[in-house]
Formats: structure tokens, sequence, C-alpha cells
């Protein structure tokens, strides 16, 4: 018998030529590099096209948020107890409605504005940052919610039941419901902002910016930070509102320095 010629020995088998394309197909998904090459401009009328459907939606939600305007402006009232609320010119609830529906449509279309953002991001993510976008997007979301309702059950009750309390034996409760509203929208959303304190961490410490040993070093200067955005975010001046919302900050800091220290950061 003749030994196989060196041509005969290097020629690949049907199962080797398989197992080498699978090998590079997934060399290829974990890189991203299958998905479809796109010119700018296609990526910039992707972006036109997202941004479209993004401002549909909240069209769409700040228009049926409007028709449930009163609803809502009675729940956003029932911090302030029995305080009686005046319109002081001519068109003031109208323009407060517009004011509160357009808050809530924001707020009601965020998770479809979220949807786009990540379609028009995914294919340009390798899988291993896909499995990592996932968790962030839906852990931001909530955070965001929970900021919200903490704001509602604990620094708006507490913030009125001051100015309300402050002063009741000489001046009768009378507010005006542009200014009120004011108050009590931004403070809802600085508050969900504040909350998104651990994503931000999370980010840092995956990218290995900054580790959990750094972060755990500053806390000193994030104590003073957080007395000062405390400060900032709140439209009220009491020190309780303020103080609620610096240890609320200061709580989310370390619980994100927790999760760093999770992902091995």
């Amino acid at each position: 018998m003749t030994p196989p010629s060196d041509l005969e020995t290097a020629t690949p088998t049907p199962e080797q030529d398989i197992a080498s394309t699978s090998s590079n197909e997934d060399q290829m998904n974990d890189s991203g590099l299958n998905d479809v090459e796109m010119s700018l401009f296609d990526h910039l009328e992707e972006l036109r096209q997202r941004l479209f459907y993004a401002l549909i939606a909240v069209a769409i939600a700040i228009v049926a948020c409007f028709f449930k305007v009163n609803w809502i402006v009675k729940i956003l009232e029932r911090p302030a107890q029995d305080v009686k609320f005046l319109q002081l010119a001519p068109g003031e609830y109208f323009f407060v409605s517009i004011k509160v529906a357009a808050y809530s449509g924001i707020l009601v279309a965020s998770p479809f504005i979220l949807y786009q953002i990540i379609q028009f991001v995914l294919p340009g993510l390798t899988r291993s940052e896909r499995r990592i976008i996932g968790p962030i997007v839906l852990g931001s979301s909530v955070l965001f919610f929970v900021g919200i309702l903490f704001a509602y059950v604990a620094l708006i009750p507490a913030a009125l039941n001051f100015f309300i309390q402050y002063g009741a034996d000489v001046v009768e409760q009378l507010w005006s419901i542009d200014r009120y509203f004011e108050f009590v929208l931004l403070l809802l959303f600085s508050t969900g902002i504040a909350f998104q304190i651990p994503v931000v961490q999370l980010l840092l410490g995956l990218t290995n910016i900054v580790s959990s040993r750094q972060m755990l070093s500053g806390w000193r200067y994030v104590i003073l930070g957080a007395a000062i955005l405390g400060a900032v975010l709140t439209p009220s001046t009491d020190p309780l509102t303020q103080s609620l919302l610096g240890g609320a900050v200061v709580g989310l800091y370390f619980g994100g320095i927790g999760l760093v220290i999770l992902t091995g950061h």
C-alpha cells in the first residue's frame, strides 16, 4: 500500500469544513462582524426613522394623558392634604394641564423610547456587550420609576408638610396651581434622574474607568456631593427634604459599589 500524498493529507474532510465554518461564525457573531455593513447615510436614515417613531409615540401618549389630565392632577394633589388651589390668571389651569400631560406622556412613552434606542445601538454591539445592555437598561428603568415613587411617597409629603405646618396659625394655605405643579413635577423627575447613580457606577466599573476600591475611597466627597445634590435638586429649602434625598443618594452610591464588586471590578 502506498502512503497518502501530501495533497491528500492536507485536504480537509467535510466534517472539518463544517467545524471550521461553525468556529468562524461563532467568532464573527461574538465580535459583531456578521452584521450587515451600513453606510453613514443608512445609519442617519435609521436614526431619523427611530426618532420619528419615538416622537409619534410621545405625541400619542401626551394626547391620551391630556384626556385623563383631571384624574392625574387629583393624584398629584393628594400629598398637599387639604390645601386649596387657586387659578391666579386666566387659562392658568389649562396651561398646567398641558404641562402635566406632557410630563405624563413622556413617562408613559419612555419604554417605547428605550426600545427604539436599544434597536438602534444593538447591531453595533458584540454578543457579550448585548448580554450586558439588557440588564442595564432594565435596571435603569426600574430605578427611574422607583425614584419617582420615592419622591411621591416620601419627599413630596415631607416637604409639603413642612410648608403647611410652618406658619399655619398665621396664614391660610391657598396655593397657586401652577407653582405647585412646578414644584411637584421638578421634584419627581429630578429624583428619578438621581436614582440612576448605580447604573452610572456599573458602567464605569465594567469599562474599567473607575474600580470599586476607588469608588469606596472617595466616600467623604460623595457625602458632601450628596448634600449639595439634595440642595440643588429639591425645589424646596426645608432641611428634611434635602436630607431625605441626600441620604437616598448616599445609599444608592454604596449600593452601586456593591454591584461593581459583584461584577469583579
